[in-house]
């Protein structure tokens, strides 16, 4: 039985007071869902100590949006796995659809930086998903796939034992589009049936968010869907009620 993870992207948002005030709000929510849901937000680099700080005693996890592939060295500006982990990090958000595109992130140099958080004790969190075009031309899962296989070839199946991955089809990001739930639901479904095809055991294990536009008022009919175990939330997370009734939503489907 997979436990819903439902995570929050805040991507580049927060100040002090904001991020003070947020993290408070959700550690009640995440102490309740506990022993039916995991709860973690990803925060900008900056401000993880500060959710390290708030955080303590509570359920709530919390990771990075990014990190490189080194681990320390000559590499200004950059994010260690290592140091990310030194701050208490458990995931550690890779191939978001926006470092692909913004950065020129390839699939292979996103599974490097997989196989970095994941050999310095993160959880790599791999989002995978197509561009409006390749959906209308019906090239999902020769996107997705292609995502996933730099990462088998580097890392192995076995990898996903410890991994999330997150389907975020790009068209629905900031767009106001959402994909239905059946059209969610096929994706996840075909992403599960092309990991079986190498290993069964790790298809049926592994937890597949949904990443795009999750909110509250998708999230019932999404975390229902027999392949979708949580979500990967961006603009609703910074909203401590929106959040929560995410969460909450992912603990009635559990």
């Amino acid at each position: 039985m997979r436990k819903p993870l439902v995570m929050g992207n805040w991507k580049l948002n927060g100040t002090k007071e904001s991020v003070t005030a947020l993290v408070n709000a959700l550690k009640e929510p995440a102490d309740k869902a506990a022993p039916k849901a995991d709860v973690a937000v990803c925060a900008p680099t900056v401000f993880i100590g500060l959710v390290e700080q708030l955080a303590a005693g509570s359920k709530l996890a919390y990771g990075s949006e990014d990190c490189d592939i080194h681990v320390q060295g000559a590499y200004t500006g950059e994010n260690s796995p290592v140091m990310l982990r030194e701050f208490g990090c458990t995931y550690a958000i890779v191939g978001h659809s926006e470092r692909r595109d913004y950065h020129q992130e390839t699939n292979e140099y996103v599974a490097l930086k997989y196989q970095a958080a994941q050999q310095n004790g993160l959880i790599p969190v791999l989002c995978v998903g197509e561009s409006e075009a390749e959906y209308d031309s019906g090239r999902t899962m020769d996107v997705v796939k292609a995502e996933l296989q730099a990462v088998i070839d580097l890392c192995g199946i076995e990898s996903f034992k410890n991994a999330v991955i997150a389907y975020e089809p790009i068209w629905a990001i900031g767009t106001g589009k959402t994909a239905t739930p059946e059209v969610a639901q096929k994706v996840h479904a075909d992403i599960r049936a092309y990991l079986a095809t190498f290993n069964a055991e790790v298809a049926d294990g592994v937890r597949i968010l949904y990443g795009g536009s999750c909110n509250a008022k998708t999230a019932p009919d999404l975390f229902a869907q027999k392949d979708i175990d949580g979500g990967l939330v961006g603009g609703a997370s910074l909203k401590a009620p929106d959040f929560t009734a995410i969460i909450e939503a992912a603990v009635a489907n559990a």
